[in-house]
């Protein structure tokens, strides 16, 4: 029981590592819903397994970007589905208009990156240190800065069009 309440604490203080990373890799809001349950469920499923050797954002980042992937590999054998979003139709917008859509924007380029692209740029996004994001994705600190000096420059070039 003690382990339970532990995970959910855990879970509850880095949801918003799942939810941005769902918001990338899904395409629509029940995408986004059902990622977000198969990344907790695999945080629960690998949690006896955590040793604590890494920090624990850095673990559930893993974690996520590898459920994603094979969530994004599952739904290219499905095929394409069209689905109407009737929450984004009725929702009240409250906050900054102009900032929405400047994140809109980006993260609609960002979805158009590749599977690793898109965990590198969250990442960084996220604030997380050239040593976090190699340890994270297992590539070299040299590799992560190359890769994402050309991420941001094809974002830049993308944005300018």
């Amino acid at each position: 029981m003690h382990r339970k309440k532990e995970f959910i604490q855990i879970v509850k203080e880095n949801e918003g590592i799942i939810y941005k990373i769902s918001k990338v890799y899904a395409k629509d809001i029940e995408d986004q819903k059902d990622l977000y349950q198969e990344i907790v469920y695999q945080l629960w499923k690998s949690f006896d397994s955590f040793k604590g050797e890494a920090k624990i954002s850095t673990w559930i980042y893993r974690i996520a970007l590898n459920t994603s992937i094979t969530y994004l590999n599952k739904q290219k054998r499905k095929g394409k589905q069209v689905s109407i979003d009737f929450e984004l139709l009725n929702k009240v917008d409250e906050q900054d208009l102009v900032l929405e859509e400047r994140m809109n924007i980006l993260y609609a380029y960002i979805k158009e990156l590749n599977v690793i692209e898109k965990g590198l740029i969250l990442l960084f996004l996220e604030g997380k240190s050239y040593d976090e994001i190699a340890t994270i994705t297992g590539f070299t600190n040299t590799n992560v800065g190359t890769r994402l000096a050309r991420i941001k420059q094809k974002l830049k070039n993308q944005i300018k069009k």
